[in-house]
């Protein structure tokens, strides 16, 4: 597998879950099943439909505070994204430009490996009242 095409498919999966639960939801729709529809236009009608049923999916996750349903979500849509760059390659330069549009900075993409880091290596802050604690799994 290529390398880059994985990694750009990790930062699509994580910033299309993290927009989803913003004001630039329609946005992101918009632009992914366009993307769709011109590399895989029979499958483009499903991919609006998981937009949908995976927006829903994620506002209620983000209410919970149900990380785990919140990573889920990130592997399946870098999962469909990565099957997407490796059936049409060409789609590489696209799904670039429509991320830096939707997501200019990478903010959303860095803010979920930031997250990842912490709670992969049992390192993490407690913010609590003007507190600063620092916790860590044993």
């Amino acid at each position: 597998m290529d390398p880059e095409v994985t990694l750009l498919a990790q930062s699509a999966g994580a910033t299309l879950v993290t927009l989803m639960a913003t004001d630039a939801w329609q946005q992101v729709r918009d632009g992914i099943t366009q993307l769709w529809r011109r590399t895989q236009p029979e499958r483009a009608e499903t991919v609006a439909a998981e937009l949908e049923a995976g927006r829903e999916d994620v506002l209620a996750a983000a209410a919970a505070d149900d990380q785990e349903t919140l990573d889920e979500l990130r592997l399946q849509w870098q999962g469909l994204v990565r099957r997407l760059l490796v059936a049409r390659p060409a789609a590489v330069e696209e799904l670039r430009a429509l991320l830096d549009q939707l997501d200019p900075g990478g903010s959303a993409a860095r803010q979920i490996r930031i997250t990842q880091h912490a709670t992969a290596s049992g390192q993490a802050r407690v913010y609590q009242a003007g507190r600063d604690q620092h916790i860590a799994e044993r």
